[in-house]
């Protein structure tokens, strides 16, 4: 069965189809790694990977980042032992802050370059999740906005984004609650592969040199509600067996609700970025 890619109607995404992800061979591996350079989100349904699967697909982006699961983590609200999470369980916090929009590891000093999540058990409604294309968004600013924002920075923290859903506590050691100051990072991103422009924003990000608090949230915010838009939106109705990976340098993703009752069991894996493009700013005045 040859392979099949299929552009989604938006700005990003693609469906990929007539490849078994468990068996890749080096060939279509290649053919994959252009299309996921060009469409920067690809959605494989019904693929059913094994958590071993998944890593080794993982590895072919590069080396996986261990974010307290290993290669492939759990995001689900049932425990191992079957049992069902408090809502107000700091994981469950978690969860909560990944219904915002943001791209994974930006408060990290080395920001990822992909992730990929695969659906195990979903529930009957809700629980979908969206990416949104920040190239196409910084495509569609006006020019006077645009020479803004290539001049600004600002820091990323997901204590700071966590703090804004309400969870005061940190988690040590836990998504880089602990890891030192909050990294600086351009507002647009070059990607290193395919020269694009792209927004570098979402909830962890704060602070915008030059601005106070409240200048730089409202116009980060601002910025986010314009940005994750159709047609640079898609939202994907998961089905058990499906896996999607998309890339970090210029996409944007979020949770949405579900019904807290019903189980949703999700398999996330994270791809380190390279420290000579995805590296965290000195601090300023270094």
């Amino acid at each position: 069965m040859a392979v099949t890619i299929e552009p989604l109607d938006a700005t990003l995404g693609a469906v990929v189809t007539g490849v078994r992800l468990g068996d890749l061979d080096d060939a279509t591996w290649l053919y994959l790694e252009a299309a996921f350079d060009e469409h920067a989100l690809l959605i494989f349904p019904g693929q059913h990977l094994s958590d071993d699967e998944q890593a080794s697909f993982g590895r072919r982006f590069g080396e996986i980042e261990d974010v307290g699961g290993g290669a492939v983590g759990a995001i689900s609200n049932r425990r191992r032992d079957g049992t069902m999470m408090d809502p107000d369980e700091p994981v469950m916090m978690l969860i909560r802050g990944n219904e915002g929009w943001h791209t994974d590891s930006s408060y990290m000093p080395v920001s990822a370059k992909a992730s990929m999540l695969s659906a195990h058990e979903v529930p009957g409604t809700g629980g979908t999740t969206q990416w949104a294309d920040m190239r196409a968004a910084y495509d569609a600013l006006d020019d006077a906005t645009r020479q803004v924002v290539d001049g600004l920075t600002a820091h990323h923290s997901i204590a700071y984004s966590q703090a804004r859903i309400g969870q005061t506590e940190p988690m040590q050691g836990f998504y880089g609650f602990d890891d030192g100051p909050p990294p600086r990072r351009p507002l647009v991103k070059v990607h290193p592969v395919t020269g694009r422009r792209a927004l570098f924003i979402g909830r962890h990000a704060h602070s915008i040199a030059g601005m106070d608090a409240e200048q730089s949230e409202l116009f980060l915010d601002g910025l986010l509600d314009a940005a994750c838009r159709p047609p640079r939106m898609y939202e994907h109705k998961w089905t058990s067996g499906d896996i999607a990976v998309w890339d970090n340098r210029c996409v944007l993703h979020r949770a949405r609700p579900w019904d807290l009752h019903e189980v949703r069991v999700m398999k996330h894996t994270r791809i380190k970025g390279n420290p000579g493009t995805e590296a965290a700013l000195a601090p300023a005045g270094k």
